[in-house]
Order: C-alpha cells, then structure tokens, then sequence
C-alpha cells in the first residue's frame, strides 16, 4: 500500500489534538495590519486572533478586503505595516516561504493546479520541496499517490488530467495539495463558489474532519447560510477594516452579521434600460428552441432535444447539477456550439445556422458563466473591456476609424451609471472586485435594445448588495419586457427571480415547475429521484 502524504491530517492523536484546541495562543494571528494598493486602501488597521482547531468564517462585501487579509496571513502579500505570528513566532511579513515552513497553505479561488498535468502529477509538484530530487518514473507515481487521492481528492483516478475533472474534484484537488506538507493551518479563499449543493455539503464535512484533527481554519465565504453550517466563528470586514469579530456563531445573530457587513446603506437599485425595445407582446416568444441537440464534452453530456421557450416580459429558471446541460444549453442559444439537429429562434428569427454576432442583432445578450475568463479581458483597460461592441461593427468586423477618446468617454459614463467603482477608465479590469466586474459586463450587455438575456450563473461569488443589485436588474429587465433564461444553482435565486423553473438532467429537460414551488420536487427532480 502507498505511503500516506497527509499522516499528521487524517491520523491525528486524539489526545494531542484536544491539546492543541486548549492551546492559550492564537494558531494564527496579525496587529495592525494596514495594506494600500496605490491610492486604494484595502486593509485599515487589521488585528484578528484565530483559535487552534477551529473553522473561522471571514466574510463581508466584494472589495471589503477579505483576499487580501488572507494573502497577508499566508505570506503572499506583506503589509504596509502590521506583524503576523504562526503561533508563539512572529513570520517575517510577505515571507511565503517562511509562512509555508510553519504550516500555513491556502486554496485560492481560481484553481492553481495545471490543467495538462496528471493527478498524481499535479500532486507531485505540489510535494515538491528544495534539496528533494526533481525526478521521477510514470509508473510508479501514480501509485504512490493511489491512496491519498482516493482519501483526500476522491478522485477515481491518478492518471486523470486535472483539466478533465468535474469542478467538485478539482475543488477536492487543490485541498488535497495544500496539505501536501505538514499543515497546521489552512486557507480558503471563497471555496463554495463554483460548487454545487450536494460539493458544498461534502466540501464542509471535510472542513469539519480536518477542525477535528486539529488544523484551524480560515474560510472566505459569502452566504450566511453556509457560515452557519460550517463556521465556528464569524470575522467581518468593511471597507477594509473589521468590524465585527471573531465572535462565536452562537452569540450573534445573522441580522447582526448582515449589518455589519453592509452597513445601513440600501440595496442598490438598477439603472433605467433601454431593455426589450419591442415591448411586452402577449403570446411573444423571446426564445424559441425546438429538438435541439448537440455533441457532448469530457465533463458534461451533450443536449438531448430540448424544447424550451422563453416569452417577453419572462424569466426562466434552469435548475440542476452542474455537469447536466447547463453550459451547453448556453453555448447552443449564444451560437457557440453547432447543433446536431433541432432550430433555435430569437425574436421569431431563425438563427440556427447564425453565430454569435447576428445573434446579437437580434437582441441576444450574454452573462457568461465565469466572469473574469469569458466576460471580460483581465488585462485589458476598463474602457476597452466596456467599449468593445462599439469597436467591432455590426458585420463582425472592426470598425475602420475610432476616437479613442469618444470611447474612452462613453465607457466612463455607462460604468458611472451601473455604480461601477473605479479610479480610472485606464485601469485593468483586473483590479476590479467580482461585483465590479459584473456591473462593468452589464453595462456593456444591457447597452441598446435586448430582447434576451441569457444570466448564467449571474450572482456566483458575489456579495451581498451585488447579489441584489443584480437580481433587481433582473427583475427590471423583466418589466420591461425582455425574456431572461436564468441559469443558476442556487435554488434561492431560482425560486426568488423565476415565472417558470425548468431542471436538467443528463442534458435534458426532464421536469418543469411553476411557482409556489416545492423544493423537495425540484430537488427531487434534479436528482432523478423517485418517491
């Protein structure tokens, strides 16, 4: 049998487990911590002490400064000034080498494991310390990591490429890296966004044996539900300084933990649109898709006749497990996949054999489902990010003459109209937070005559007043006359937003509910379970 990587994680001693949970001293800790990104300040005056053997929930708005504290405690980004200790010792700030020798790991939000690689040897590489040769044999590297990937990554097996795994496996992956070494504390940033239900609820019992074994915890998360089911205690942070915090999950209530971290300010409400300019028309279909049906992938079944229609002034929710059609159905109406047989029309047009630009002129707009890879350019400037539909003409092509300046200036007004928080047109839209970014995408989407939006995934990873700007987007949009195909995997959402709820499952629409709805059915549904 293979050697185990992780004896100090899954073997622990009972009895010095409970001594370290008893332990007086903070397994991890900062004063003071203040850190400026130019004129931005992200953090103020941080002080935070975390309790040895515990799940520690950190939460509050996009932009609150969350990440950032948690890269400054695993050594990744040093502070302007402020100390940290791992224990009784002080680490060097912004040393992650130092962090790292004294047992602190963080799984980050964007999946770091190279995607070409094996299992086993994505695993490998992560083991990989300095003076230990860089070598090894192919057959004997999967089985020497056969038994931690069964345990810790449940994954079937080693040879598998990390780019061919369900979100859920890589998620368990890149847990499984971090405590390639001996790891006293663990870092997660905003792990639960890209998983479904059924991964979270898997996900948190793996937190809870890994408490129990005595590695203390640190989660970025954003649902209250979520801090309640997993979190021992809850940190906030506001505009970069904490107000509320570590206090333990029995003593504060959730409306105390929503306060703090909005503060009394409102939810947003969205801007006037132009949205479906044709107006609502009784009998009017926005969408139309009939038999459609397309080829798979390696991580999700193809379509499988789909009939689906979405009518002016409707929303349509899509439930299901991640993996079932969700991707494709959007890539099929966005003129991304070929079909193998069936007819899409928007607006009552044909566009079956029509890509994504006619597509477009026929009032088809897109919320993509990962908005920092598919919404937007990370690299690119605000201006250009939101001006791009501007540049590239109705026929697909560039437009020959532009003012750099005219776009410049159009592209700030629009981001100053949807509450985009920036400094300058010029800045990447890397140094957006994901709330941000989202604006930012529908400022350019929503811009002119929709007659459909297709919202994938729309409030994935966003706080709690983007999650209700965006929702009341939706809404507007649907009174304004506009079809929305919403696809989402929180069951909140769905219920909350939706005329009528659709589930997929094995690339097929196999039940359709409207509301009230039951969840126990829906859920049923999504399952394929019988009663």
């Amino acid at each position: 049998m293979a050697h185990s990587r992780y004896p100090s994680i899954l073997n622990s001693d009972p009895v010095l487990t409970a001594a370290a949970a008893a332990a007086s001293e903070p397994a991890i800790s900062c004063r003071r911590i203040n850190v400026s990104f130019g004129t931005l300040r992200a953090l103020e005056d941080v002080s935070l002490d975390l309790e040895p053997g515990r799940i520690h929930a950190l939460v509050g708005q996009n932009g609150a400064g969350k990440t950032t504290l948690a890269r400054v405690l695993v050594g990744l980004v040093p502070p302007d000034s402020g100390r940290v200790w791992i224990g009784p010792d002080e680490i060097p700030a912004g040393d992650v080498r130092a962090t790292q020798a004294a047992g602190v790991a963080m799984v980050h939000q964007h999946f770091s494991m190279p995607p070409s690689f094996t299992v086993a040897e994505a695993l490998e590489l992560a083991a990989w310390r300095p003076g230990t040769r860089p070598f090894y044999r192919r057959s004997s590297l999967a089985e020497r990591w056969r038994e931690d990937i069964a345990t810790a990554a449940g994954v079937a097996s080693p040879s598998t490429r990390v780019r061919d795994l369900p979100i859920e496996a890589r998620q368990a992956l890149e847990i499984a890296r971090a405590l390639a070494g001996d790891v006293r504390v663990l870092v997660l940033d905003e792990p639960t966004a890209l998983l479904t239900p059924t991964a979270i609820d898997a996900l948190f019992g793996r937190l809870q044996q890994l408490s129990e074994a005595g590695v203390t915890i640190l989660v970025v998360l954003h649902k209250l539900a979520e801090v309640a089911a997993v979190a021992d205690t809850v940190s906030v942070l506001r505009d970069g300084c904490l107000v509320l915090g570590p206090i333990a999950m029995e003593k504060v209530g959730q409306g105390e933990i929503s306060d703090a971290i909005v503060g009394t300010a409102p939810v947003d409400e969205s801007p006037g649109m132009a949205g479906g300019g044709r107006g609502p028309a009784e009998g009017h279909f926005r969408l139309e898709l009939d038999e459609v049906s397309t080829g798979g992938s390696a991580v999700e079944q193809g379509l499988r006749r789909i009939h689906l229609c979405v009518a002016a002034g409707e929303i349509v929710g899509v439930a299901g497990v991640e993996g079932n059609g969700q991707r494709g159905l959007v890539s099929a109406v966005a003129g991304l996949a070929p079909l193998t047989r069936g007819t899409i029309r928007i607006g009552g047009r044909d566009v079956t054999r029509s890509g994504p630009a006619r597509r477009r002129r026929s009032g088809l707009r897109l919320v993509p489902f990962d908005r920092t890879t598919e919404g937007i350019s990370r690299t690119a400037a605000l201006w250009l990010n939101q001006s791009v539909l501007r540049i590239v003409s109705s026929t697909g092509g560039v437009v020959p003459f532009i003012s750099v300046r005219r776009l410049r200036g159009k592209a700030g007004k629009a981001m100053d109209r949807w509450g985009v928080r920036y400094q300058s047109v010029a800045q990447p839209a890397s140094s957006l937070s994901g709330g941000n970014v989202q604006r930012l995408i529908l400022s350019r989407e929503l811009d002119g005559d929709v007659a459909l939006l297709v919202a994938a995934q729309p409030t994935r990873g966003l706080d709690f007043a983007a999650t209700g700007f965006v929702r009341a987007t939706l809404r507007r949009l649907r009174e304004s006359g506009t079809g929305v195909l919403l696809v989402s995997s929180d069951l909140d959402e769905l219920f909350e937003l939706s005329d009528r709820l659709v589930v997929m499952l094995g690339g097929k629409i196999v039940a359709g509910f409207e509301a009230p709805y039951d969840r126990r059915s829906v859920g049923d549904a999504m399952i394929g379970a019988t009663r």
